[in-house]
């Protein structure tokens, strides 16, 4: 099968590599020439095309599946809304007939639970958040785009907290140096591994009749000083400490997600289903 991946990131990177081991046709959208360089070295048929550039993508590659992971890159000249909307917005009018499923990659934010509910697909969308409001709009979008044709299908999935190697440096100097971790330290934190992502994202691609949208979390929501202990106990530093809440500043969403619909629907199986599993597999690849 032909994919194109557009949003190559950490989660569009690791999709890409498992496409290309189960002997699929696979591009990847760049802006630059080195990545695409880059790309052909590693199999991947690279596009130079620009979300924002509405005329870079009219000569979108045929294929039947479509991943579309955009990350915000804080060196662009555009802010949030412009690229994860009218970006998207650019795609989706110029999406190749060919295409018959596209697989949309959103995020938990787009529930504005802060009193430790669980929340699931059922539960209602009120964003409190930009980021969250943003993720909505692109995927009220999504479902536009894709309500009036049957013959194509599109998955939208909500991973919580993304998380893996290469992901964790930050917070462990942070540790190290003793300098404190900002947030509520009892509010719920909500994770998932990049390697479970990736996986959701192969089988959305390939179901024969999935739901329009998914959440995808581990299965154990934690206090933030839970996870931040359990990652000190880890790369070997004292105890997390947090700072106090600044006067005025907003309190962060505090939800539980549960993603069992996707695991009973498409057989999704946690790698990592705790953090408990997942955290020493990152940081111990993130030292390899």
């Amino acid at each position: 099968m032909r994919r194109l991946i557009i949003g190559s990131g950490y989660l569009g990177e690791r999709v890409a590599r498992l496409w290309l081991e189960a002997g699929d046709t696979v591009y990847a959208m760049t802006r630059s020439p080195v990545r695409a360089a880059e790309f052909k070295q590693a199999g991947i048929e690279p596009v130079i095309a620009d979300v924002m550039h509405p005329d870079t993508l009219d000569s979108l590659p045929a294929c039947e599946c479509v991943l579309h992971a955009v990350g915000y890159d804080r060196r662009a000249p555009y802010d949030k809304r412009a690229v994860y909307v009218d970006g998207l917005r650019n795609v989706l009018e110029r999406l190749p007939e060919s295409v018959q499923r596209l697989v949309f990659v959103s995020s938990t934010s787009v529930y504005g639970q802060q009193n430790g509910e669980w929340v699931d697909e059922s539960s209602p969308c009120e964003p409190t958040s930009e980021g969250g409001e943003i993720c909505l709009a692109a995927e009220s979008l999504v479902h536009e785009q894709f309500a009036s044709d049957d013959s194509r299908r599109a998955v939208i999935l909500r991973p919580s907290g993304l998380y893996g190697p290469g992901r964790l440096l930050a917070r462990t100097e942070q540790l190290r140096s003793g300098t404190p971790l900002r947030g509520n330290p009892d509010a719920w934190l909500n994770l998932v591994h990049i390697d479970d992502v990736a996986q959701a994202v192969l089988l959305s691609a390939d179901a024969v009749d999935p739901a329009k949208s998914y959440l995808v979390s581990d299965t154990q929501p934690l206090r933030r000083a839970d996870y931040y202990s359990q990652l000190a106990a880890l790369v070997g530093t004292g105890p997390p400490v947090f700072a106090d809440t600044a006067p005025g500043e907003s309190s962060p969403l505090n939800k539980r997600c549960c993603s069992k619909k996707i695991c009973d629907e498409l057989n999704l199986q946690l790698r990592f289903p705790t953090v408990v599993e997942g955290l020493p597999h990152a940081v111990g690849a993130s030292e390899r």
